[in-house]
C-alpha cells in the first residue's frame, strides 16, 4: 500500500479513532500503534534511507544506509 492510499482510507474515518496493528494476517492478536519510522525497504529489510546528523550521533555510518524503496514502518506497542 502506498502512502496516498492510506491517507485516502484514513481521511474517511473518525480522526479520534485508535490505530491498532495485527500481529499477523489471520488477526491472532492486536496492539495499538506505538511508533512510526521513515526509512527504506529492500530484500525484506527496513533501514536507514539517508544518513542524518542524528543517525551519525547514534553511531550509524554510510554502510548502514539501505538503498531501497522509500518506506514507512509502523511499530506496535
Amino acid at each position: 500500500m502506498l502512502v496516498i492510499e492510506l491517507i485516502n482510507l484514513l481521511a474517511q474515518e473518525d480522526p479520534n479513532s485508535l490505530i491498532v496493528l495485527a500481529s499477523d494476517e489471520e488477526g491472532n492478536s492486536y496492539s495499538p500503534l506505538y511508533s512510526v519510522e521513515v526509512g527504506a525497504f529492500a530484500n525484506g529489510e527496513f533501514g536507514l534511507r539517508i544518513l542524518t546528523k542524528e543517525a551519525i550521533k547514534a553511531g550509524y555510518t554510510e554502510e548502514d544506509v539501505l538503498h531501497g524503496k522509500s518506506a514507512i514502518a509502523l511499530f506496535p506497542e
